[in-house]
């Protein structure tokens, strides 16, 4: 299949349009078997299609804020109670489909407590099968951690070449890459180490994005925010998190791509809103500035939802309600009483 860039350009700018952003739903079954625990649901083929379904039949938010949804294998093959296929009412209602493509996270070897993700081998065809089933964009996660003596130049350096070579075989394939170099928030580390090891894995990433040709006009951003860890003694504000993100992006992250849809990285649902607004609050930025969030748009439906039918409407609108408060605050609207008049 010859590269469309112009199809390409066009499906991620529809990914970062003004007031939408990405549904993650692409859970594993090990993640969302976590999850569904958490409400005392058992995780089978039936029960993760009914939930996925609830979520992907809010057309109102579907319609209004979610432009696209990050699927997992399982869910792009699956077709609803009714036989539609789930990727037919994505895409009836307005929303890309795209897919988890990486298969996962393995110790990088010599390097004690950092990872390397895998997935490379035979990438390209199976690229060409998810096309064909309905995925126009796809997923990629590394994983880099702060902690004591870590991440080393091994980790930041393979991971970021993986995620490269993963780019370049989906623009080969006609689907927008995500790339997503998570910088997580696990540890007990300040701001100011995020900022430096954010700054070190982006400016990486783009230069192998430069030498395996990729196309920085078709691809979307899916990076951490510069912000504390969990266990840091003092925590940044949110002023200074939506800041000092910014100044790192401005630095590293050319004006060719498109957009960046953060990943909400164990933040709370509000939290991830609020410095998401106040980005955006901050003025005009060279690329659009939303949000690929899981946990932070699926906390309050999963659990309202809880594995009831009766429940279905309810999880719905919870749904809805994250999904408009996160589109307003991708525009810099959004308001703190907004939430309370939900």
């Amino acid at each position: 299949m010859a590269m469309n860039l112009d199809e390409l350009v066009k499906t991620a700018n529809a990914m970062v349009a003004k007031g939408k952003g990405i549904l993650a739903a692409d859970e594993s079954s090990g993640t969302i078997k976590k999850r569904f625990d958490t409400i005392k649901i058992d995780s089978t083929e039936d029960s993760r299609r009914d939930y996925r379904e609830m979520l992907f039949r809010t057309s109102d938010a579907l319609k209004n804020n979610i432009s696209g949804v990050i699927l997992y294998d399982e869910t792009l093959r699956q077709n609803a109670k009714d036989g539609t296929p789930l990727v037919k009412i994505l895409t009836d209602a307005g929303s890309i489909p795209g897919i988890k493509v990486d298969k996962g996270t393995k110790p990088l070897p010599f390097c004690p407590g950092e990872l390397i993700t895998e997935g490379l081998d035979g990438l390209g065809e199976r690229l060409a099968e998810y096309y064909k089933l309905g995925a126009r964009f796809a997923k990629w996660r590394a994983v880099i951690d702060i902690a004591p003596g870590i991440p080393s130049y091994t980790c930041i350096r393979t991971n970021s070449h993986a995620l490269a070579r993963y780019a370049a075989l989906c623009q080969e394939n006609n689907l927008v890459p995500i790339v997503e170099p998570e910088v997580l928030m696990d540890g007990g580390h300040d701001i100011d180490t995020c900022m430096q090891v954010t700054q070190w894995a982006l400016k990486t990433v783009f230069e192998d994005l430069y030498y395996q040709r990729v196309k920085l006009e078709g691809i979307v951003l899916k990076p951490n925010m510069v912000i504390s860890g969990k266990k840091a003694p003092t925590r940044a504000g949110y002023e200074e998190v939506a800041e000092k993100t910014i100044k790192v992006l401005k630095d590293c992250v050319p004006g060719a791509v498109p957009g960046i849809a953060f990943l909400s990285g164990g933040q709370s649902n509000e939290e991830a809103t609020i410095h998401l607004d106040l980005m955006n609050k901050m003025g005009t930025h060279p690329w659009a500035v939303t949000f690929s969030y899981g946990r932070a748009l699926q906390h309050d439906p999963l659990n309202v939802w809880a594995g009831k039918t009766d429940n279905v409407v309810a999880g719905q609108r919870a749904f809805a309600h994250r999904a408009h408060m996160n589109g307003l605050a991708a525009q810099g609207l959004w308001k703190r009483d907004l939430e309370k008049a939900a």
